[in-house]
């Protein structure tokens, strides 16, 4: 990529995740019912056992 096409990819549109505050919001009112930490990353009951 030459150092004049960053800005395209610095545009908001082109982020992977549009509204990250939103996402982490979401992610850990997930987490804390699942009441297991990190449980969208790895395998496990949600209980804490792996």
């Amino acid at each position: 990529m030459a150092p004049w096409e960053r800005g395209n990819l610095a545009k908001p549109h082109m982020a992977l995740d549009p509204h990250p505050m939103q996402s982490g919001l979401r992610a850990h009112g997930y987490n804390s019912r699942e009441a297991a930490a990190g449980s969208g990353s790895a395998e496990g009951a949600g209980c804490g056992c792996y």
